[in-house]
């Protein structure tokens, strides 16, 4: 599953900090690069450009990385958080953008779940979520958001939230220019299986 972002679209500047990560990572969780794209569903050249610094990996790709390779996006971007620290403070809250979506870590590394602050833009491609384990939970703050819950289509207004297996396929999209501002939070599950839970995708119209 790719970003509908090219190399040209001005986020390059991420791009050297996050490469030798994403190799180091993998080296680390002794997988080749072979065995480590087809479990993230991608060709070994794409992953390679990834390791390279010649693409930028979308949010959904890092997420599935860092369920492969064992760890957190934190740690695949080069972020720590001194001591597990127990309160993230919003100075510390770099944002990253991925996709063309943005998003700030509002939890700490290495936990059992994962928490995001997250913009995402009118016009982007709702996502398509495989199957998997697990549970998310989102909190709309601003904006209004479309949720797709397999056959069913809600409409999320700023204080609405949602809390689902993450069984069940799910995608989201912005309803306003200005797009919609999320809190995020999924359970990470340690599994080469585990498949995407946020992110654009090529062809898909909100």
């Amino acid at each position: 599953m790719e970003s509908m972002s090219s190399p040209e679209s001005g986020q390059d500047d991420d791009l050297p900090a996050v490469a030798p990560q994403l190799r180091a990572l993998r080296r680390q969780a002794a997988l080749t690069l072979e065995a480590a794209a087809r479990a993230a569903g991608l060709s070994p050249a794409h992953l390679s450009r990834l390791e390279t610094g010649q693409r930028q990996p979308s949010l959904p790709m890092l997420l599935s990385l860092a369920r492969i390779y064992g760890t957190t996006v934190s740690e695949l971007l080069g972020e720590t958080v001194a001591d597990r620290d127990a309160v993230i403070r919003a100075a510390d809250m770099e944002p990253t953008a991925a996709g063309g979506w943005t998003y700030r870590q509002a939890g700490a590394p290495g936990r059992g779940m994962q928490a995001l602050r997250l913009h995402v833009p009118f016009g982007s491609q709702g996502d398509i979520v495989r199957v998997h384990p697990g549970e998310e939970w989102l909190y709309v703050l601003t904006g209004r958001l479309r949720l797709r819950l397999g056959d069913t289509a809600h409409r999320l207004a700023p204080g609405d939230s949602a809390h689902f297996d993450s069984l069940t396929p799910h995608r989201i999209a912005a309803l306003d220019r200005d797009g919609v501002e999320l809190l995020f939070v999924h359970t990470l599950l340690q599994s080469p299986t585990a498949a995407l839970c946020l992110g654009p995708t090529p062809g898909e119209t909100p």
